[in-house]
């Protein structure tokens, strides 16, 4: 049961610097899947596996498995150096990125989720509910896509129906009242455009979870840690922060739904991607995000851990920054970032 008795009219949000729990590092072992400009690095770390299975039978090859291992090192740097955005549009899709319930798990203590709109059923692809980060109260609500066949099923692989959006209200609701920061996860290719969905108000559900973000009184900060795509993602990202995975992407429509648009034709997805600006550096340039989290060589799906370990530090320094800020100075801030988005492109 949620407790509530102790929540505070305003938030606390000086969280402390904390490592994040070493349990995370401890991650079910996955074979590594590989992207298909990833070829180079593949090969060679193919060989790595071969030679040490040699070595294993006792054959002296430390010194070649090092050289090895520091080539297939430079060429994954140089590689994800200078991604396309095609590219980091793949990145961004890894089945292997940490998603919501891995940030959930390794950063929020006493986490409870809250299921439900409270009109029509409970929606899987966007969850959310209270928890501690680093010791304070917070609301936490996202997009999951799901890890295994099952899971994506079962989470509509993060594209969130009318209920979803509704849920979301429903917590960031809950969170002013009692005056709890609210942390938004992003991952998704866009809203379910299902026909129920439509039939149930998709849109104007969309809308009232954006306005719901504009409205707080307390502080909230979004990350955008995969897919941030059309308006199910800027549903929950309409923060006083907007904080974006470095190969993340974020943008109006999908590649491929802008290739159909524009050409008729959905196999120049990746001529779409490359036109479309939709990296975390072109997000920076434009004013639209805050700041960039930097990933592990490879990617975040590489080192789960330590991606999630800096983001942790980054959503305090984010909640930190405003902790000072009343709920007027909140939304003023907020508003003013957004307004400020449209002048510098406009």
């Amino acid at each position: 049961m949620l407790k509530i008795h102790k929540f505070s009219s305003r938030p606390k949000t000086r969280f402390a610097a904390r490592q994040v729990p070493s349990y995370i590092a401890v991650m079910p072992d996955q074979m590594r899947s590989y992207l298909d400009f990833e070829k180079p690095v593949a090969e060679l770390e193919s060989k790595i596996d071969e030679l040490r299975t040699l070595a294993a039978s006792g054959s002296d090859i430390g010194d070649e498995i090092a050289r090895i291992e520091e080539k297939a090192g430079q060429a994954l740097a140089d590689l994800y150096a200078n991604l396309t955005p095609w590219q980091k549009t793949l990145v961004a899709r890894h089945p292997q990125r940490p998603h919501f319930t891995d940030f959930v798990s390794a950063l929020i203590t006493e986490f409870t989720p809250l299921a439900g709109d409270r009109k029509f059923a409970d929606d899987e692809a966007l969850l959310g509910g209270f928890g501690r980060f680093r010791g304070e109260s917070i609301c936490v609500i996202g997009q999951e896509k799901g890890a295994s066949t099952e899971g994506r099923i079962k989470h509509n692989f993060g594209m969130a129906r009318p209920e979803g959006y509704r849920k979301a209200v429903r917590l960031m609701e809950m969170a002013d009242r009692f005056g709890i920061p609210v942390l938004s996860l992003v991952d998704s290719a866009g809203a379910y455009p299902g026909i129920g969905a439509e039939e149930r108000g998709q849109a104007e559900a969309i809308a009232r979870s954006t306005d719901a973000c504009l409205s707080l009184g307390v502080p909230n900060v979004a990350i955008i840690t995969g897919e941030g795509m059309s308006g199910g993602a800027i549903a929950i990202t309409t923060a006083n922060r907007v904080l974006m995975m470095e190969h993340a992407i974020y943008s109006v429509i999908s590649p491929e739904a802008a290739s159909s648009i524009l050409w008729r034709d959905g196999t120049k997805a990746q001529e779409a991607a490359n036109s479309m600006k939709i990296t975390a550096q072109d997000m920076l340039r434009f004013g639209v995000i805050d700041q960039i989290l930097k990933e592990p060589p490879g990617g975040a799906h590489r080192d789960p851990a330590a991606m999630i370990a800096s983001t942790g530090d980054a959503i305090a320094q984010a909640f930190d920054d405003l902790r000072n800020l009343d709920a007027d100075a909140i939304r003023k801030q907020r508003r003013q970032k957004f307004l400020d988005i449209g002048r510098k492109l406009g």
